[in-house]
């Protein structure tokens, strides 16, 4: 059972790697994926799922906002030679839903876009995460190929990938073909501008 499960409290500072949460008067150092970071706004209140890193020379804190990715980064640390950094690394580019299904289709695209992770390694972490982790309804099967292509058409047209995955989220989920994706996220992207 993890020492510090979860943390409630005020954002002091974020970075794009790690926030320091104001708890009780105690700043904890949290590390997180670019998309929490970004989200979080200083002075506000923030609850964040833990896992607590226990090594000889630190102790590290890293942060999730929903209890499935991190059990998705419980997995991963599971791996041998995937560390902390990495997992956090792999939830930086792949949520929980694109890493099931990249698990699920046998695609390593996702995980060798991480510092780090060749084509041997993602093999690797995907061989040994299928039994763990579990697909569901084929319709989400459909629905994340969707995503995936649409990712990478706009990425191919310019977009940041940070970007297109924001306008991505935008989306209404039931909107499943591909080009309606593409259309949405488009009129998304350039009102944001």
């Amino acid at each position: 059972m993890p020492m510090i499960a979860t943390l409630k409290g005020t954002v002091l500072y974020k970075d794009l790697a790690f926030l320091v949460i104001d708890v009780g008067g105690v700043g904890y150092r949290v590390a997180v994926t670019t998309d929490v970071a970004v989200d979080a706004i200083p002075s506000q209140p923030i609850f964040l799922w833990t896992y607590l890193a226990v090594r000889e020379t630190a102790l590290d804190l890293f942060g999730f906002l929903d209890r499935e990715t991190l059990g998705i980064f419980e997995l991963l640390i599971t791996i041998s030679g995937i560390g902390p950094k990495t997992a956090l690394g792999i939830l930086n580019v792949a949520s929980p839903s694109m890493l099931r299904q990249a698990v699920a289709e046998n695609d390593t695209s996702y995980l060798t876009r991480v510092s780090g992770i060749g084509k041997k390694n993602a093999e690797k972490i995907v061989l040994e995460l299928r039994d763990k982790l579990v697909t569901t309804a084929a319709d989400q099967s459909i629905n994340m190929r969707a995503e995936g292509d649409a990712l990478e058409a706009l990425v191919s047209l310019g977009y940041s990938e940070r970007d297109v995955r924001d306008a991505l989220k935008k989306v209404p989920k039931e909107i499943e073909s591909t080009n309606e994706r593409v259309k949405q996220a488009l009129k998304i992207l350039s009102q944001s501008k």
